[in-house]
């Protein structure tokens, strides 16, 4: 039997809509991506996946994305915060203790408080528990140890707090305390973590972000190596949809816009992914 993997990549809340919209548009067309195997989700991808992997309907989502966004917290993901990262530059290049400074900076941080931020993200989710019909992995990285961690139906951790620890963007939001530990953004590692599609026939990988923060750990590294043993197709987001999100990535009021210009993008990468899903 073909295994199919759907990884779903960080993005922020444009990177939400987005995926909807494109998830949406391809239903539409005849292409559900629902009947995946494996559903990977990073950040952003980690709030679209427990919906896909619970089988809940693309179009209901999607129109969700273009109702106002009541409940968010609105933050800025520009130069300032990029800066109380800049001390993570210095130091041994080894990916897992870059992971780790990020996680001190991250742990030090004033930001919004973990239960009001938890509360968010609860809010944000149409569903609360595990899917079974099919294995959902969320991608988190360990505040202290530098450890990459994918949570799943298994990891004895809620999937609000999962998915809370995987959109804890460092120095934006809180690191979210689960199984004992303090988490941020599964992000900090890979924008997809496609690697861990490693083993499916067929994967589909929705990238909003492209770039990773060290060697190998970007999209189309990534894509690369799992080419070498399965067909593989990398959709991110066209001219149109970058205009779209703008240059804050975390702004509410971006999230329709971006849903709208993936629902228009589908159509154009429609051949694609049908030749690598059901092709």
């Amino acid at each position: 039997m073909t295994r199919r993997a759907l990884v779903l990549g960080g993005g922020g809340l444009t990177g939400i809509g987005w995926m909807w919209g494109v998830l949406s548009g391809l239903a539409e067309a005849g292409l559900d991506l629902r009947d995946a195997d494996l559903v990977v989700g990073t950040s952003a991808g980690s709030v679209v996946g427990p919906s896909v992997a619970h089988g809940l309907d693309p179009e209901e989502r999607y129109q969700a994305q273009l109702a106002p966004p009541e409940g968010e917290i609105g933050a800025v993901l520009g130069p300032a915060a990029m800066l109380r990262m800049a001390p993570a530059l210095f130091g041994s290049p080894a990916p897992q203790r870059f992971r780790a400074r990020v996680g001190r900076i991250a742990l030090r941080t004033s930001t919004v408080p973990e239960a009001e931020r938890i509360a968010v993200i609860g809010d944000r989710l149409p569903v609360h528990t595990w899917p079974e019909r099919a294995l959902l992995k969320i991608a988190a990285v360990d505040a202290v140890t530098g450890e990459f961690r994918a949570f799943d139906r298994e990891s004895g951790v809620p999937l609000v707090q999962a998915v809370a620890a995987s959109c804890a963007v460092p120095g934006v939001w809180p690191p979210v305390t689960a199984d004992g530990r303090r988490w941020i953004d599964g992000g900090v590692r890979s924008p997809v973590n496609a690697d861990l599609a490693a083993g499916y026939e067929r994967v589909v990988v929705l990238a909003p972000m492209l770039r990773g923060f060290g060697a190998g750990s970007g999209a189309e590294a990534q894509v690369a190596q799992l080419r070498t043993h399965a067909r593989v197709a990398l959709v991110s987001p066209d001219t149109a949809a970058l205009t779209a999100f703008g240059r804050n990535v975390l702004d509410p009021a971006r999230r329709a816009p971006a849903a709208r210009a993936g629902r228009a993008q589908a159509g154009s990468v429609l051949d694609a992914v049908r030749a690598v899903w059901s092709g």
